[in-house]
């Protein structure tokens, strides 16, 4: 008991007990992080009243930021995320319902004017910068810059640009900022069951979307994994922390997918249960809330399961994708036409520059002995997994290709085996006719191909004679050819004089 007109006094505390007691707090300065990342949000309505293409005092411009991140962060998925015009367009009937009478156009342009100030445009890496203040273990007071960005913009493969929201922007619609995903996601996942079971539908709703908010991090994390992976491998260590978070995202999501489905077909009773129109009307925004968190539970599930193959191919292709290549030069345009341009005691010197870069080193005839050694030290590419044994083809006999029998060919080197007279073509084309009326044209053909014979072809075959054919101005009166009519003749030759390529034939 304290005697009276005894004095109250602190304890005696040392310096020390109070710095590491109280003063180097981190969760001070984690604290103060979450207030950095509302601020953006803050200077919004600081800075409306300047607008000079509208009064901007009757829209709370903060309201609309959060109501703009929760629709981008809705829309996002795994690969891709929120369109630009697509978010502006759900912002109008919000941004409306603060200001109906005024105009339409007035609201699209509020909603524009609030995402680019979420994405920071206007600046070089469009994203914010906070001071805050920080207590070593020393007691000594620090002042730290905290570099953070709410909305970004990403290229998807087909060239349109799309909005993701950060783990920042998320930890702004959730209240809180650097919290463990997969224990804050459990602790959502039992809130909202306990909300469910005593009724509280309206509570419970807002627990399913900071749920569903820690889905999209928890998505968001591994995208920016693998996105560093695709980058760099080294950058991700991949012998232990990303082994060890993907079992514990895929173990944290097989309990998620039994509690959100038993949670879901109790809402679901709940809402076939009720009376109320207002209770049934949440009970159906609470089952395509948890139906939305289900949906993307197994989106990621399919991205955990691909992460180990994407590590192994991005492996390979940075192991094996040589130096990095830089961007060629436009010779006409960037050195040509500007040297043509200048005086010649000018051009000189950038001339020669250019002769000296392009010309490069001399290459040596021999490898050195360490690129010898690293050449044949490189893996051998892996090969293809066998898929079984091969099943024996059934082949199909092949057509017959040829369009004149042998019989037609017979009787084409009977007709134009002339060794004596030369004959005119016409006179051998109606002979032709009489015998078959398709030889006709077997001997045109021939006849064409014989007016510049290859006689060197004939010895090679050994033929002892080559039919020609020669032009000597006469016009082909024929009912189904034109042109020429040639003088065919068979030419004899004589091998025994005959020498090709330096060898006696």
């Amino acid at each position: 008991m304290r005697a009276p007109g005894d004095r109250l006094t602190w304890p005696a505390v040392r310096d020390t007990e109070l710095i590491g007691g109280g003063l180097a707090d981190e969760g001070l300065a984690r604290r103060l992080k979450a207030l950095a990342c509302t601020a953006p949000l803050h200077d919004l309505d600081a800075r409306k009243a300047k607008l000079d293409w509208a009064d901007a005092t009757a829209y709370q411009m903060a309201e609309i930021a959060l109501h703009t991140i929760d629709q981008v962060t809705i829309a996002m998925d795994f690969d891709t995320g929120a369109d630009h015009h697509e978010v502006v367009r759900r912002l109008q009937p919000f941004i409306a319902a603060q200001a109906p009478s005024r105009k339409a156009d007035e609201h699209v342009r509020v909603g524009r004017w609030v995402l680019d100030n979420l994405i920071n445009v206007g600046t070089a890496d469009r994203g914010f910068r906070r001071v805050y203040g920080h207590v070593d273990a020393n007691g000594v007071y620090q002042r730290r810059a905290f570099d953070f960005k709410l909305l970004i913009e990403l290229a998807a493969p087909d060239g349109e640009v799309y909005l993701r929201a950060t783990d920042e922007a998320i930890n702004v619609l959730v209240g809180a900022l650097d919290t463990d995903v997969e224990s804050a996601h459990i602790a959502a996942e039992v809130k909202l069951e306990n909300l469910i079971n005593r009724g509280r539908l309206a509570d419970a709703k807002l627990a399913a979307e900071q749920a569903r908010y820690r889905t999209v991090q928890y998505g968001e994390t591994l995208r920016a994994k693998l996105d560093a992976t695709r980058r760099d491998v080294r950058a991700v260590d991949w012998d232990t922390e990303m082994p060890e978070m993907l079992d514990s995202a895929l173990s944290h999501i097989e309990s998620r997918f039994r509690a959100e489905n038993a949670i879901l077909k109790n809402i679901t009773i709940a809402r076939d249960e009720a009376e109320d129109v207002d209770r049934k009307r949440r009970a159906a925004e609470l089952v395509d809330i948890v139906g939305d968190c289900i949906s993307r539970h197994t989106q990621l599930q399919s991205r955990l399961q691909a992460a180990g193959a994407t590590f192994r191919a991005e492996q390979d292709r940075q192991q094996f994708s040589g130096p990095p290549q830089r961007a060629t030069i436009d010779l006409f345009g960037q050195v040509l036409v500007p040297t043509l341009e200048l005086p010649i005691a000018d051009a000189v010197k950038p001339v020669e520059r250019f002769f000296q870069g392009s010309s490069g080193l001399t290459i040596p005839a021999v490898p050195s002995l360490s690129a010898l050694v690293s050449l044949l030290l490189r893996p051998a590419p892996e090969r293809d997994k066998l898929v079984g044994e091969v099943p024996e083809p059934e082949l199909v006999p092949p057509e017959t290709l040829d369009y004149y029998s042998d019989e037609q060919w017979r009787h084409a080197d009977e007709l134009l085996d002339l060794p004596e007279v030369p004959r005119r073509l016409s006179g051998l084309l109606a002979e032709a006719r009489e015998i078959d009326p398709q030889l006709a044209r077997l001997v045109a053909l021939r006849a064409l191909h014989s007016y510049s014979p290859e006689v060197a072809a004939a010895v090679r075959q050994g033929d002892d004679r080559a039919l020609i054919a020669i032009d000597d101005g006469t016009l082909l009166d024929d009912v189904e050819f034109g042109g020429a009519d040639l003088l065919l003749a068979s030419a004899f030759i004589d091998r025994s004089e005959l020498e090709i390529s330096g060898e006696t034939a």
